[in-house]
């Protein structure tokens, strides 16, 4: 496709989807073609948010969430193996990931600088009880969900961002693109090379100066998702708890400034970097150097730096 003399560049576009900032990045000699390319990819979002999206009454999310305790919803199957896909990851980290978290009260935890104190024990554990993948009952045959108990909600908030930039990267692909990177607010899968030949590289921010990378990693044909508690905290008593809410007690997790999860698949980076953050380091590392084709990178809260034993972190 590169004419003799036409040097490829990357032709990039920002944009706000499913709530997020999303950068999406293709390597073309031709502007326009790479535009229309572009154009492919956030149709594909778009469509992903609207079945997705919990702002939206008639989202397939919605109408799961209005039965919750009443009845089985009917939904598409890309939706429905999206949830069976969720459920596996529960079922994998002891339930530290649940797409059913959407039950739990926003006003308990506000992460900013008024919040002075937790919320005692109970309160918490009142907020989560309706938290339970084990309570999401789904049909093969019929393709229905159903969530068991009245008051339930599931949310795609740990997932979604991370599916739709899968989604996106295998509609550029089917449509010629040979490198390229989607960035899905730091979710982002990469596959072929820089312009230059060289393989794409990322940087891993230092959770205290956040544009100060702290180490570098050649991630090109693979996806990286980042959580990290350095943009909502709150700090009470001197100690800081993270945005990450641990589903079983109610409580924000502490421990860890960060978590970078890197393998194929955005979706599953984005799936696992939260509840690695839940378990802490130890357990965390654990988990992931039992799995195939998954590492990690994980910063505590005294900058110190843990990888999973199959990576090469270039400081």
């Amino acid at each position: 496709m590169t004419e003799a003399g036409v040097i490829p560049t990357v032709h990039k576009r920002i944009l706000k989807l499913m709530g997020n900032r999303f950068e999406i990045s293709v390597v073309s000699d031709d502007e326009h073609w790479a535009s229309g390319r572009i154009d492919l990819a956030v149709a594909e979002i778009s469509r992903i948010e609207k079945l997705l999206t919990t702002f939206s009454p008639d989202s397939q999310t919605n109408q799961i969430n209005a039965a919750a305790g009443i009845k089985p919803v009917r939904v598409d199957a890309e939706v429905f193996q999206l949830i069976h896909r969720a459920l596996k990851i529960s079922a994998l980290t002891q339930g530290a990931f649940d797409i059913t978290y959407g039950s739990i009260d926003k006003s308990l935890w506000n992460f900013d600088v008024n919040m002075k104190s937790l919320p005692d024990a109970e309160t918490a554990r009142n907020a989560v009880r309706l938290i339970n993948y084990k309570n999401v009952l789904l049909d093969t045959e019929s393709l229905t969900v159903m969530l068991k108990e009245k008051g339930m909600r599931i949310g795609f908030g740990g997932i979604g961002k991370g599916y739709a930039a899968d989604r996106a990267k295998a509609v550029l692909q089917q449509n010629g693109v040979n490198s390229g990177i989607v960035n899905a607010a730091g979710d982002l899968t990469t596959w072929g090379t820089q312009p230059n030949g060289k393989p794409w590289t990322i940087a891993i921010a230092d959770p205290d100066r956040q544009l100060t990378p702290f180490s570098t990693l050649n991630i090109s044909n693979m996806a990286i998702a980042t959580s990290g508690n350095y943009e909502k905290y709150a700090v009470i008593n001197g100690k800081k708890y993270s945005h990450t809410i641990d589903p079983k007690t109610g409580l924000p997790v502490s421990g860890i400034k960060s978590v970078s999860i890197i393998c194929p698949s955005a979706e599953f980076a984005d799936a696992m970097a939260t509840p690695v953050t839940v378990m802490g380091v130890r357990v965390g590392l654990d988990l992931v150097n039992q799995l195939q084709q998954l590492a990690c990178v994980i910063i505590d809260d005294n900058n110190r730096l843990y990888t999973s034993k199959n990576i090469n972190v270039k400081n």
